[in-house]
């Protein structure tokens, strides 16, 4: 930076290069001088015709966050360790006719922002203080003193480092990838993003000084970013919507990375960006973290509770033929994504270092606010539930019973208690790879998981005083992974256990659903009298005809499907619930030269869908976009798209900065409810 004016001090030099390269900070400004704290950094003092004499003047930097300040004398060709707090050293080889290059280094625990630097050369009866500009300071992982320290360079590369992360989606017979760009190391401006989410929180704005103080612990910050990337109390950065039309904003599934999104909201002052759902929170809250420097992850709960009372019971009820009834509060997202962040808990005893769950989607309030966390993946699997924060909240979230009651008139004629059905699977993005890794043993202890089931054994219930019947058990599964356009076989297996043969009246119902709702009205139904002998294993088959679903099903939508067995004899009712997604088929995408591309350079792209259903497909509509590769949609269309007949689109794709983009295509016709196909492509971005 030039100093303007007839001064002592002509220039002062960042070593910008130098700086980002030994602090592991490339790409994430081209603004600011961006460093970690605990570790030095380099500034180099160019004098003028009057240089400075180290003899007579004693130079003192000043480093600013906000109002606070904090003078650092600069020492001369002191080899010992850094003070606890900041410091500034000068070495015998850094001094130099008309410079000087001063070391710089803050403390492990100096909070995160935008600092101002200050340079004072003083004498006994004099002084002249330059303004030499800004730096950021981050978290450091890398530094064993720092609460987020991480201590394996491999784990530091997936969590801080990559740019590119995988949400996991669906159900878990049939687990959808999201490829997700997170943007946080190239792409321009989100750093800024970042600092300004800090700037304009309510902690801020009501108590600066207080707020630059906390930004130190690392669970304070995640406290104030987890709220702000929801905007239910405050200027934060998404609104969420999760039914209904999405006019005036994007659809939460046509978001694919957090750039485009933290673009948006600066660029509107700060107003919400509509739409989020829970992957799209918390995918934009694990960029901001990994840019603050807290190493981060995406985590997906299938089967996720969410429970509203507090009493981890989520209750569900059916018809006596089948039909989920809208009649709970509680409900049972078919998966819900959340963030686990690393850091240590000085607040908490050491057991609690380590993941922590931090969840953006606004569900519930944590102290008066819609946030929650951190809480400590280690307190729910060792159910210390009353531990900072929320922990009761994220434990039903994995851990919960359902409670399942079949109603007729107003009456529960049959009880069922599911111990296994939340949280089955707990995924997160391997480390170097793009398969899952499987934590759910992180959350649940499997001692004290089998001595609290032990008491929960699953039951039905008869109508009027409860008592169990275990004689007839009955199951409930779909064959394969159904893809749109194939016929849906449902198997339902019923084994009488009892010493009596049994009459049943078989109910099927088939229900469409949102993954985070309770389903709609019933798209299929059928019945049936089942005879069945005395220690006999029935297996019933049922066929749901691509007639019958696809004015309503569409790529990827999930199905409740439920069966209702009632004893004729008895009046006992026996309940199995299963819910599965529809795959959809592929769009082809393939770059000329393969998928590593030159920054600035165009690149010829083929995108392609076959029409692999039986009939002909009216309206066929073939879209391709991709944030920091083509600047608009490109779009293909045909009236008619024959059996075996592909639509096509060819495009020329650019990379604007280097890191990992995607392309993403869809494809839908006029008979198709919604998108019919998804499919997404990695591109991996060089500078030039």
């Amino acid at each position: 930076m030039l100093v303007k004016g007839q001064h002592q001090l002509k220039l002062v030099n960042f070593e910008l290069q130098e700086n980002h390269a030994s602090h592991e900070t490339q790409g994430l400004s081209h603004k600011h001088l961006v460093v970690r704290r605990g570790k030095p950094f380099k500034v180099t003092l160019l004098f003028g015709h009057q240089l400075w004499n180290p003899h007579s003047e004693i130079l003192v930097l000043e480093v600013w966050l906000g109002d606070m300040s904090e003078r650092i004398p600069v020492q001369l060709f002191d080899k010992g360790p850094n003070p606890p707090g900041w410091s500034a050293k000068i070495y015998p080889g850094d001094m130099r006719t008309h410079s000087a290059t001063i070391h710089v280094c803050s403390s492990a625990r100096s909070s995160v922002g935008l600092y101002h630097l200050l340079v004072h050369m003083e004498t006994i009866n004099n002084r002249k203080s330059f303004a030499v500009g800004t730096f950021v300071l981050l978290c450091n992982p890398w530094l064993r003193d720092d609460p987020v320290y991480m201590p394996l360079d491999f784990q530091i590369q997936e969590y801080m480092k990559s740019d590119y992360g995988i949400v996991y989606m669906g159900t878990p017979q049939n687990i959808c990838r999201l490829p997700w760009s997170f943007g946080q190391k190239y792409e321009p401006g989100v750093l800024e993003a970042c600092l300004q989410i800090l700037q304009v929180s309510p902690q801020h704005l009501s108590d600066k000084r207080k707020d630059y103080i906390l930004r130190a612990d690392p669970a304070y910050l995640s406290r104030v970013i987890c709220a702000m990337v929801n905007c239910n109390d405050d200027l934060g950065i998404l609104r969420g919507k999760w039914q209904g039309s999405y006019k005036g904003g994007v659809k939460p599934t046509e978001w694919i990375g957090s750039a485009d999104i933290l673009h948006r909201w600066v660029a509107s002052n700060c107003s919400p960006v509509s739409y989020g759902q829970c992957w799209v929170f918390a995918s934009v809250l694990c960029t901001v973290m990994r840019v603050l420097g807290i190493p981060s992850r995406v985590v997906t709960v299938f089967n996720a509770a969410h429970d509203t009372d507090g009493s981890r019971n989520v209750e569900e009820y059916y018809s006596t033929k089948g039909e989920k009834l809208n009649l709970s509060k509680d409900s049972i997202w078919n998966f819900h994504v959340w963030v686990e962040s690393w850091m240590r808990r000085p607040d908490l005893s050491a057991e609690f270092d380590g993941w922590q769950v931090v969840d953006p989607t606004p569900q519930e309030k944590s102290a008066g606010v819609f946030c929650c966390g951190p809480c400590p993946v280690t307190a729910v699997q060792q159910h210390f539930l009353n531990t900072p924060y929320d922990s009761s909240f994220v434990h039903a979230s994995v851990d919960a019973d359902i409670v399942r009651l079949i109603v007729r008139n107003g009456h529960v004629v049959g009880r069922m208690v599911e111990t296994e059905w939340v949280g089955q699977l707990i995924y997160t993005k391997s480390i170097g790879s793009d398969k899952p890794e499987n934590l759910t043993h992180t959350y649940k202890s499997k001692k004290m998981f089998t001595s609290i089931r032990s008491r929960l054994q699953s039951r039905q219930l008869l109508d009027g005083p409860a008592r169990i019947s275990p004689n007839v058990e009955v199951s409930l599964n779909v064959d394969g992974v159904p893809s749109v356009g194939d016929s849906i076989i449902i198997c339902v297996t019923v084994a009488n256990k009892s010493s009596r043969p049994r009459v049943l009246v078989e109910h099927l119902d088939a229900q469409l659903k949102e993954y985070n709702r309770n389903p709609r009205e019933s798209f299929w139904r059928t019945h049936k009298l089942v005879d069945i002998q005395a220690g006999e294993v029935l297996t019933l088959y049922h066929t749901i005809l691509p007639s019958e679903y696809e004015a309503v099903l569409a790529g990827n939508d999930i199905v409740n499907v439920a069966v209702v067995l009632k004893d004729v004899r008895t009046k006992e009712r026996f309940l199995a619930v299963h819910e599965f997604s529809v795959s959809s088929p592929l769009i082809t995408i393939q770059i000329e030269g393969g998928n590593n591309i030159q920054m600035k350079k165009e690149y010829t792209t083929h995108i392609s869908f076959i029409n692999m259903f039986p009939k002909t497909l009216s309206g066929a509509v073939l879209t391709v976009e991709g944030f920091g590769l083509l600047q608009y949609k490109h779009i293909s269309r045909l009236v008619l798209l024959q059996p075996g007949h592909r639509i096509v689109k060819k495009v020329s794709i650019m990379a604007t900065s280097p890191g990992t983009k995607l392309l993403m295509a869809t494809f839908t016709h006029s008979s198709s409810p919604g998108i019919t196909s998804r499919s997404f492509h990695k591109v991996s971005v060089q500078t030039e």
